[in-house]
């Protein structure tokens, strides 16, 4: 047990700059959280109280819950609370348990690795078609794909190159 006078290993600068970041990242979809409440909160109004619904407030609201997902699954991702089948490797014995972990960052980091090309591919492709409602262009809600894949796939890399090292990531 460690108190407070106890001096922590300083974090590496790599995994310092991965925590700031990764609380960069939280913020950013809180704000398009709150963002998305009241686009909502207004397109309710609108609707049932000035009887004018507003056109421009589907569209923003799918950009905006596009946004708080993606950066909330690289989030997740940095803080390792995203899906993984940690009881089967906890079964298993110390060697193959280290293997398993390596393979599911590995996993990760693809996964990431693709949503990341194909949102930007798409997110490229459908710039010049304008969306309906909203001076936005149509492939919007492919770029907070495209940011959140590469921001998966960074942050499950920087952990994965960690259990190389040996320290499991420093997280």
């Amino acid at each position: 047990m460690s108190d407070a006078t106890t001096p922590t290993a300083p974090a590496s600068s790599l995994q310092g700059a991965m925590d700031r970041l990764s609380r960069i990242v939280v913020g950013l979809a809180a704000a398009a959280l709150l963002g998305l409440v009241l686009v909502q909160g207004w397109q309710v109004i609108a609707r049932y109280v000035l009887n004018d619904s507003p056109s421009w407030t589907e569209p923003v609201t799918v950009l905006l819950l596009s946004t708080t997902m993606s950066l909330g699954a690289a989030a997740g991702v940095h803080e390792r609370r995203h899906f993984s089948f940690a009881l089967l490797a906890e079964a298993l014995s110390p060697g193959l348990r280290h293997a398993m972990h390596l393979l599911a960052q590995l996993a990760v980091v693809l996964i990431g690795a693709v949503l990341a090309w194909w949102g930007t591919v798409l997110f490229a492709d459908g710039l010049g078609i304008r969306a309906a409602g909203a001076a936005l262009p149509q492939s919007a809600n492919y770029l907070p794909m495209a940011v959140g894949g590469a921001l998966m796939a960074l942050f499950a890399a920087v952990q994965l190159a960690g259990e190389f090292r040996g320290d499991g990531g420093a997280h």
